[in-house]
């Protein structure tokens, strides 16, 4: 059974999947259609019902996913876990088959999607205060050089069509509560380990007086708005399209994520931009690791973004904060790929099972906000 698929559906796949992306551009988003073959949902499920008896068991359900999750023709293992925690995700009375009504809510709000993805690339806080300024990452414990990502995300601008692309300043008011020199303008907590602020000094931390009680990084003056620091570095490529994000602007509270700020009392623009454009794929880097560009992935995961962290183009501040990112990004189904990889995640060529399940697993808490953990056949 696995090999009549394998056989006939995974040429069928990458070439209908090849030509979708070799055709027309004129949708608005740099993406065309899918292929005729693809719109066709009662086609699809005949190719995968290997015994023709109008149902998709697990054994057909598994040759589609070995089919569905490649890169250039060659299969990503999938553990058998995470193939039924997908098909019973699908299967939406728990009967072990998935039916054509089953089927259908599985192509459109799934497959479709996995095919062809619409992808947004947010490049986080690449300013000059973080590379060459006074917050520079080469000061930092992991001695990580923060001009060393300018290269590698310009290199995917070249080469990437992304639907959308974004850049994230921060772009904080003079009288910012995150700078050390500003401990004296807020009251302290009485459980702040820092009572006297004159003692308060750079990298420390502090609890502010709420409400809400504010627990503070304290970091050097840095991007300050409208200053030489608070600029994109001149080497950065800014592609005439893109758009920019403004965070940290609230002099009360910090805001690390470009999607929310720290304490989740407010959101950027970039979350209605996301949703306005239809945007499946949010793909970070910049700097630094282990503060925004974590915090933003975090965000994106939380909001039901398939979430993929370039590595090459990231650099962080100190290794246990990187190493402990990466890993809680991980866990939550984001991928870690290098910058030669997007190009075909992008075009929907190289297709990951974690991204896969991450969407499923989005699919299923939909449904449940919405009160349908199921239906009947």
């Amino acid at each position: 059974m696995e090999t009549v698929s394998k056989g006939i559906a995974d040429v069928q796949l990458d070439t209908m999947v090849e030509n979708s992306l070799n055709g027309s551009k004129e949708n608005g988003m740099g993406k065309s259609e899918l292929p005729e073959f693809w719109k066709n949902v009662n086609d699809t499920f005949q190719q995968f019902d290997a015994n023709k008896d109008e149902v998709l068991d697990f054994a057909e359900f598994s040759a589609l996913c070995k089919s569905l999750f490649v890169k250039n023709d060659k299969e990503y293992a999938v553990n058998e876990e995470t193939l039924r925690t997908m098909f019973k995700i699908f299967d939406l009375n728990s009967n072990g088959v998935l039916c054509m009504y089953e089927f259908t809510e599985c192509y459109n709000a799934w497959i479709k999607k996995i095919l062809n993805p619409v992808s947004a690339i947010v490049i986080i806080d690449v300013q000059n205060d973080f590379i060459v300024g006074s917050l520079a990452l080469k000061n930092a414990p992991a001695k990580q050089d923060g001009l060393e990502v300018v290269e590698p995300i310009n290199r995917m601008l070249d080469n990437v069509v992304f639907d959308k692309v974004f850049y994230s300043l921060d772009w904080h008011p003079p009288n910012h509560l995150s700078f050390a020199d500003n401990v004296h303008l807020r009251k302290l907590a009485k459980n702040s380990l820092i009572q006297d602020p004159k003692q308060a000094k750079e990298m420390d931390i502090v609890v502010f007086e709420g409400p809400p009680l504010i627990e503070q990084n304290l970091w050097p003056r840095h991007c300050v708005q409208n200053t030489w620091g608070a600029q994109l570095h001149d080497d950065l490529m800014v592609l005439p399209d893109s758009q920019k994000i403004y965070k940290g602007t609230n002099p009360e509270i910090d805001s690390y994520s470009v999607l929310f700020d720290n304490g989740k009392t407010s959101s950027t623009e970039l979350v209605g931009l996301l949703s306005e454009f239809g945007i499946t794929d949010v793909y970070i880097c910049g700097l630094a690791w282990d503060f925004c560009v974590g915090f933003t992935g975090k965000d994106a995961l939380s909001l039901g973004y398939r979430t993929i962290l370039v590595e090459d183009a990231t650099r962080g501040i100190a290794l246990d904060g990187i190493n402990a990112t990466s890993q809680n990004l991980i866990e939550n189904h984001a991928v870690i790929v290098q910058t030669d990889e997007v190009k075909e995640m992008v075009s929907g060529v190289d297709r990951r099972p974690e991204l896969g399940l991450k969407l499923a697993l989005e699919i299923e808490k939909k449904r449940l906000k919405n009160g349908e953990p199921g239906k009947d056949e």
